[in-house]
């Protein structure tokens, strides 16, 4: 069994309710979607085929208890479902980012999943799978990535629209150099949203560069 691999390093975990927390990073090759704002669209191609076994000696040498597998899209990858419950057979604290495509129905119950619902300003919002909602569990979460006040007002409608509050955490990030991080605040505190704000923290760091 192989999975297509672009990049796995270990960093600090830059998003979701796991942030600041060192973690594995494994990201998966290809993606079905092209978001206007994707940072990773090295990952469309190349990469190379590692076993399960290769991939799982490359994470332990880095003695960390969190595993992220991302991409790219990393549910692209059909194969990539069987690992991710190898993974947390052995322990591991699991997570995946995942676009909202593609069917998370599949996903080992053990995995936090962090979903995409892509907005109007991604170029993207056409491909959101929402019979995945009724898949996620209190302790995963949905990310809207807001590019503007259309994208902002849009994340509002569907959070009401399905009751996304009472199913999981709700993220709100703005979309990088695209909306200010006290703009996008604003607006969340004069709407009394009850979600929560982030920021890429790998980003503040090191800034745009793979790898971290």
């Amino acid at each position: 069994m192989k999975l297509r691999i672009t990049e796995i390093f270990h960093s600090l975990q830059g998003e979701s309710l796991t942030v600041g927390l060192p973690t594995v990073f494994v990201r998966l090759t290809g993606c079905p979607l092209r978001c206007v704002y994707c940072d990773t669209d090295y990952a469309f191609g190349g990469g190379q085929w590692l076993s399960y076994e290769e991939i799982l000696a490359e994470i332990a040498q880095y003695d960390c208890d969190h595993v992220c597998i991302t991409g790219g899209e990393p549910l692209a990858q059909k194969r990539v479902f069987a690992f991710f419950t190898l993974l947390c057979d052995k322990g591991y604290q699991v997570s995946t980012e995942t676009g909202g495509a593609n069917d998370i129905a599949p996903l080992d119950p053990r995995v936090m999943t962090v979903m995409d619902l892509k907005t109007p300003d991604s170029g993207e919002m056409a491909r959101n799978l929402y019979a995945n909602i009724e898949h996620l569990k209190s302790g995963d979460q949905v990310k809207f990535v807001i590019c503007s006040r259309k994208d902002f007002d849009w994340a509002k409608m569907t959070i009401e629209q399905y009751n996304l509050l009472d199913k999981c955490e709700v993220l709100f990030s703005p979309s990088y150099g695209q909306v200010e991080y006290s703009q996008l605040a604003e607006w969340i505190l004069k709407d009394k949203l009850k979600v929560r704000m982030q920021v890429q923290l790998h980003k503040i760091i090191w800034g745009e560069k793979t790898g971290v």
